[in-house]
C-alpha cells in the first residue's frame, strides 16, 4: 500500500487507537484476535502510532472489539442473511473477521473518515459505505431501502463522544426505524467518565467523551421497553470469552477484578434490544 497522510477531526482521530491495538495484538504469538489487515493499514498510514506504544488501553480496545465480534457472530449464526450496521466504523475490519458470505453490511461514518476508508476498502454488492453523521436520518433511509432485517447495530467507542441529546436522538431513530433491532454499545459511567483526562490513550489525543451513563438499564427511561441483554466490564467478561483468553490475560483480568477499581467497573460493554 502507498503511505496515506491522515487528516481527521478531533473525535475521528480516536479511530486510530483501536486500529493500532488490533495491529499490535496481531503480532503476538498468543492473541485475543487476529487482524492482519489492521497491520497493513497501520503500515500504510502516515501517523505517529508510536505515541500509543505500551499503553494498557490498547488491550482494552482489543477486548472490547473481540466481544463485539462475538455478538455479531452470534447474531449472524442465528440470522445468516441479517444486516449489520457499523455506526462510526472508522477503520474497523469486523467484516473481514466475521462475515459469513451472506449478510448485508453497512459501514457508517463521517465524510472525512469514509474518504480515508475508501483509500483501503471498496463497496461490494453486500457491503456499502455511507458518509453521514449517525444523527442524520438520511442514512437510515439508505439502509432500509437496500436491506432487510433483522438488524444489528454496532456502535463501538462512538456514542460516549456524542452529547446526551444526540444519543437520545440516535436511540429514538434506531427504535423508530428498526424496531426489534439489536444495538451493541459501550457506556462510560461517572468513575470512568470523570477520570478520562488521566486515560493513557485519550491523553494522547484531543477528543473527550461527552455522554456519561451510570447504568445502561436507564436507556429504558428514554425509550420504554429497551431490554439490556448483556452488560459486561473488562473484569466480568462472558465466561466463554474469558476461558479462551491467553493465560497471561486471564491472570491480569483476575487481578483487575480483585482491585474493584471504579474506573474499570464504570465502563461497560452492552448489548440491548430496541423496542
Amino acid at each position: 500500500m502507498t503511505e496515506r497522510d491522515v487528516r481527521l477531526g478531533t473525535v475521528q482521530e480516536t479511530l486510530l487507537i483501536p486500529l493500532y491495538g488490533r495491529a499490535v495484538e496481531n503480532r503476538k504469538k498468543e492473541a485475543v484476535l487476529r487482524d492482519p489487515v489492521a497491520e497493513e493499514l497501520v503500515a500504510a498510514i502516515d501517523y505517529d502510532f508510536a505515541r500509543f506504544d505500551g499503553l494498557p488501553s490498547l488491550l482494552g480496545t482489543v477486548l472490547r472489539t473481540s466481544l463485539f465480534d462475538r455478538w455479531v457472530a452470534d447474531f449472524l449464526a442465528e440470522h445468516p442473511t441479517g444486516t449489520v450496521i457499523e455506526i462510526g466504523t472508522g477503520l474497523n475490519t469486523r467484516y473481514e473477521r466475521t462475515d459469513n458470505g451472506q449478510a448485508r453490511w453497512f459501514d457508517l461514518d463521517l465524510p472525512d473518515v469514509i474518504e480515508l476508508r475508501r483509500t483501503f476498502f471498496t463497496d461490494t454488492p453486500r457491503r456499502t459505505m455511507i458518509a453521514a453523521s449517525v444523527t442524520d436520518e438520511a442514512w437510515a433511509d439508505t439502509v432500509a431501502a437496500h436491506s432487510g432485517g433483522p438488524y444489528l447495530f454496532a456502535a463501538e467507542a462512538v456514542l460516549p463522544y456524542l452529547r446526551e441529546t444526540d444519543v437520545r436522538e440516535v436511540i429514538g431513530l434506531l427504535g423508530d426505524r428498526f424496531p426489534g433491532s439489536l444495538l451493541a454499545l459501550d457506556t462510560s459511567g461517572p468513575g470512568h467518565f470523570d477520570t478520562q483526562d488521566q486515560d493513557d490513550a485519550l491523553g494522547k489525543v484531543r477528543a473527550r467523551m461527552q455522554w456519561a451513563c451510570a447504568d445502561p438499564a436507564r436507556l429504558a427511561e428514554w425509550r420504554p421497553g429497551v431490554d439490556v441483554l448483556a452488560s459486561h466490564t473488562f473484569s466480568s467478561l462472558p465466561s466463554r470469552m474469558y476461558d479462551e483468553l491467553p493465560t497471561a490475560y486471564q491472570e491480569m483480568l483476575s487481578g483487575l477484578a480483585a482491585q474493584r477499581l471504579r474506573r474499570v467497573e464504570d465502563y461497560r460493554l452492552n448489548l440491548v434490544r430496541l423496542p
